[in-house]
């Protein structure tokens, strides 16, 4: 069904472990904002996914192009964590049907880059990590409070391997042209800026995008839960032309 509506749609797509339900504090406010969310639950990020085992990114990134053909008018794709690269590929798809592009902790990897290549070639799911490995790779949990972890940790689901282990494939110059901003959250924009390059650890594209802008969040990794009207407000923002 196409759905037509003078509001700019938003495209919520949330990071590893993580369904549509990790937007739940953010599609109200945005809502009130004059907006129109849409939250994702990519492919086998369902509780009830069958074998994670043969998801694809390519199913990811499908699902997202399938919902952006049924809506009409602006399309604004937000991305968290792993959903970065998700919606980057989108708009490396359909960069004239994309009006903005937002990053929330996290950005848009060089073509050919992997979100993780250590990861045995028999495993079908990644568990969702314990709080210290979440510490160890820089994830912080700064914000949310003890009924929001347990939340987190009860609601989380294994994530696809697959899609970690595949790397990332945009190849459309017209992506670059996207204009894109950056919320920073774990990591202050002006360290960021010294620090993201292609080299590693970041593998990141974010300074050929030729439109960017930065936005500082303090908190920790998925602001959705630490701090949701706050960042509902930063996307609203971010939307107006």
């Amino acid at each position: 069904m196409n759905t037509t509506t003078e509001s700019k749609h938003l495209v919520l797509v949330p990071g590893f472990w993580l369904g549509a339900w990790a937007w739940d504090g953010v599609v109200g406010p945005l809502r009130a904002a004059g907006l129109t969310p849409h939250a994702v639950t990519l492919p086998g990020l369902d509780p009830a996914a069958g074998d994670r085992g043969a998801i694809t990114r390519e199913d990811h990134v499908q699902a997202v192009l399938d919902l952006v053909a049924g809506l009409g008018g602006d399309v604004v794709l937000v991305g968290h964590s792993g959903g970065g690269t998700v919606i980057q590929q989108v708009a490396d798809r359909i960069p004239e049907r994309i009006a903005r592009l937002v990053y929330v902790d996290t950005g848009p990897l060089v073509d050919g880059a992997v979100h993780s290549n250590q990861l045995a070639p028999d495993l079908t799911e990644m568990d969702f990590p314990s709080w210290e490995e979440h510490a160890a790779q820089g994830a912080s949990l700064e914000g949310i409070d003890d009924d929001g972890l347990v939340r987190l940790r009860e609601r989380a689901v294994p994530h696809p391997a697959g899609v970690a282990r595949a790397p990332v494939r945009v190849s459309n110059p017209a992506r670059l042209d996207v204009p894109a901003t950056v919320v920073c959250t774990s990591i202050p924009s002006q360290v960021l800026k010294e620090m993201a390059s292609p080299a590693p650890p970041f593998h990141t594209e974010l300074f050929e995008v030729r439109d960017l802008t930065w936005v500082d969040l303090p908190t920790g990794h998925w602001p959705m839960l630490s701090r949701p009207n706050e960042l509902a407000a930063v996307l609203a923002a971010a939307v107006q032309p």
